[in-house]
């Protein structure tokens, strides 16, 4: 609509008549139509001028409606009758299939479990062009009273936003704009200082490092000396990711549900770690005689992370005493192990900033 400018209409002879045509956009129909009326006689009493025809040309189209705001969302708009949750559908499976920009499985698994758990279930039958900032404050209510945090809520109302933005019309423009008001929807703000972004100390890592169990041990201090992601560990493979003297790490791929991605978080992910002489000694001998394979595996296939998380990480925290100053209990995720490593760049040692960021994979 913010492309049309207005018509003139064009003015030509049909019979006896002066009449004026003009295009309509007709409810039902993708395509305006050509809309046609009379304006005078060509001679004879009732006769008019050039610029009185132009004129009361200009009358009947805008008595039409042709060019209003109004009359376009209730006959364009309204051709859709589309709901949130088949506009939804639609949207998931576009960014699945996009070229531009790919999105990571892992994603599209989040965004899933956001539709089916928060907002298909609430809103799914509603029409599109209803979902506004009072649909917006009730999906908050719901989540906040659903026991999410600041964060999660930001994170999970972005797919509502995205997918009121998706429905676009033939030239690309977005059928339904919004302008999303967070003060009336009650949006919890985020505050940093009090996310759940736990590291380990230098006492809790010695502690890690001597786990009972010897592949999990090796992964708990490979994660903590070389500041790897755990997909990105649980993907090295002897022979392709690791150099001959055991001293640098090339990431290149990464593990997710046991399934190798030939795909990282970003483009600075992609990087080589030099390891110390230390953490290369005991590499070597954990790798021993193998030649190929996962450098972490079970039965030839990349070993779970969620069971590294489950089986091993937090009963030896638990041992530890570790207590997690966010939650109050003894878990922790994996990512604080990268968590620990760049603290320890940044703070112990004189490594310069744009090798640190280099090494995390991180943007310079």
């Amino acid at each position: 609509m913010s492309r049309r400018t207005g018509q003139s209409g064009h003015i030509e002879k049909s019979g006896r008549w002066w009449v004026v045509r003009w295009w309509m956009d007709v409810q039902g129909e993708e395509k305006r139509v050509h809309m046609r009326a009379k304006i005078c006689p060509i001679d004879g009493p009732g006769a008019l001028s050039p610029s009185a025809r132009k004129r009361r040309a200009h009358e009947i189209i805008t008595a039409s409606g042709a060019d209003t705001e109004e009359h376009f969302n209730k006959v364009v708009k309204g051709v859709t009758h589309i709901t949130f949750e088949q506009q939804a559908e639609r949207w998931l499976r576009h960014m699945q299939q996009r070229k531009r920009k790919p999105v990571a499985p892992s994603t599209i698994s989040l965004w899933r479990g956001v539709l089916d758990n928060w907002l298909i279930p609430r809103i799914g039958k509603l029409p599109l062009e209803k979902v506004n900032n009072a649909t917006f404050k009730q999906i908050v209510a719901a989540m906040m009273k659903g026991g999410l945090s600041a964060k999660t809520i930001n994170t999970y109302t972005q797919v509502l936003k995205a997918v009121v933005a998706s429905a676009v019309n033939e030239e690309g423009e977005q059928l339904f704009p919004r302008k999303w008001n967070h003060d009336f929807a009650d949006m919890p703000i985020v505050k940093k200082s009090a996310q759940n972004t736990p590291s380990f100390s230098r006492e809790i890592m010695s502690g890690l490092a001597r786990w009972k169990y010897p592949s999990e041990r090796m992964l708990f201090i490979l994660c903590g000396a070389a500041g790897i992601r755990i997909g990105e560990a649980l993907g090295l493979e002897i022979g392709k990711h690791i150099s001959a003297d055991f001293c640098t790490l090339s990431i290149t791929q990464k593990v997710r549900h046991c399934v190798v991605e030939n795909r990282l978080k970003n483009d600075n992910a992609e990087r080589q770690i030099d390891l110390y002489s230390s953490i290369a000694d005991l590499l070597t001998r954990f790798i021993g005689d193998r030649k190929s394979g996962f450098l972490f595996q079970s039965r030839g296939k990349p070993i779970s992370s969620s069971n590294v998380l489950r089986r091993h990480l937090h009963p030896a925290l638990k041992a530890l005493n570790y207590v997690n100053r966010y939650t109050g209990d003894h878990k922790a995720g994996n990512h604080a192990f990268r968590r620990f490593r760049n603290t320890y760049l940044r703070n112990y040692t004189p490594c310069p900033d744009g090798l640190q960021k280099y090494w995390m994979g991180m943007p310079a």
